[in-house]
């Protein structure tokens, strides 16, 4: 399939930079049984029933966005200089992945100092980045990190105004427990402990896995044949409690709805690795597309994307092509907000 298939007209008046308050005021489409309705997020219970089960990811954003100087030794002693520092995604060892401004004097081995706490040695340098491994970790990793950082908003967001407080509270989740991700799991900021309420009371339950959301997922796609796009990595994990209550789900005849296109990426990638929905830990660049087999997602709730985007490929492979054109020309129409802090759609494919 080409680049192009994915592509829409985007009024750019339609691109959220702050969310709905409350939360679940935002407004949500529903696409099912071939009709699209115009509701809002907190009639979600009137379309979910008892036996469902929504998949939560409980990443947490960190302030990502740091500020340090590069301690080098040199024939005339010990130098400092400035350099801005984007942490971009973590691997599995510990370290991050991260951009440097300026990077081009950046070398290899080299410290880079944020505070008097807080300091990172660079262990490699490439075309994408750099990779720090920085002296804390942890808790303590996370405590000075939050005393210094500033909040990653999303390039469309950042492009418009700068961060605040605010976006403290607005671009995090009130289940984020797992630090780690440097982009919000955004379907899942119209949740608040109201509408978890009102679905627990309607006996629908809840698994959360964890994957940390990197900076990739903003990255553009350039191949214009879309086999030929290379996914990012990101790092996740699903315990053995959540592997084990989505399969009794799946196996009551309830349906699995993960809440994001993160947490249904993560549960499609354990399930390809093991045959079948199992406790799973690892980085996965699973790339869903038109023509996927969903092994375990029975829909999604999810925000609206970026035209071109591999998150429109995969809510095209969900519900088909055809389909995502005309729920997205829907939403045009009637003034949907876009993007990170815009408004949901909750998605089920047409039974045959």
């Amino acid at each position: 399939m080409k680049l192009s298939d994915f592509d829409f007209e985007l009024p750019e008046r339609l691109i959220a930079l702050r969310p709905a308050k409350p939360r679940p005021a935002s407004r949500m489409l529903v696409a099912r049984n071939g009709v699209i309705e115009d509701q809002h997020f907190y009639d979600l219970p009137k379309f979910l029933r008892a036996g469902d089960r929504l998949v939560l990811n409980d990443t947490k954003v960190i302030p990502a966005r740091l500020t340090g100087q590069r301690r080098r030794m040199s024939d005339q002693g010990e130098t400092f200089a400035k350099v801005e520092v984007t942490l971009l995604s973590l691997d599995g060892q510990g370290d991050w992945q991260a951009l440097a401004k300026p990077g081009r004097r950046v070398k290899e081995g080299e410290t880079i100092v944020f505070s008097q706490d807080l300091s990172a040695e660079v262990q490699s340098k490439s075309a994408e980045g750099i990779k720090l491994r920085f002296s804390l970790s942890g808790d303590a990793f996370d405590a000075e990190i939050l005393r210094l950082g500033q909040m990653p908003l999303p390039p469309y967001i950042a492009a418009k105004r700068a961060a605040d407080a605010q976006d403290a509270e607005d671009y995090q989740t009130v289940f984020a427990a797992h630090s780690g991700a440097v982009a919000a799991p955004t379907a899942s900021l119209h949740f608040d402990q109201s509408i978890l309420d009102a679905l627990a009371a309607k006996g629908v339950s809840f698994s959360k896995v964890t994957l940390h959301v990197g900076a990739g997922t903003f990255l553009p796609v350039k191949a214009d044949d879309v086999n030929d796009h290379k996914m990012h990595a990101e790092w996740g994990q699903i315990s053995e409690t959540a592997a084990t209550e989505i399969a009794q789900t799946k196996a009551a005849g309830g349906r699995v709805i993960p809440v994001g296109t993160t947490a249904l990426r993560l549960i499609e990638a354990a399930a390809q690795a093991s045959g079948g929905i199992a406790p799973w830990i690892g980085e996965t660049d699973i790339f869903i597309k038109p023509g996927f087999d969903f092994a375990v997602a029975d829909g999604l709730i999810t925000n609206f994307h970026l035209p071109k985007s591999t998150l429109m490929m995969l809510v095209s492979a969900l519900m088909g092509v055809e389909r995502v054109k005309d729920i997205y020309a829907h939403a045009v129409h009637e003034n949907y907000r876009f993007f990170s802090y815009g408004d949901s759609s909750f998605l089920l494919p047409d039974g045959p």
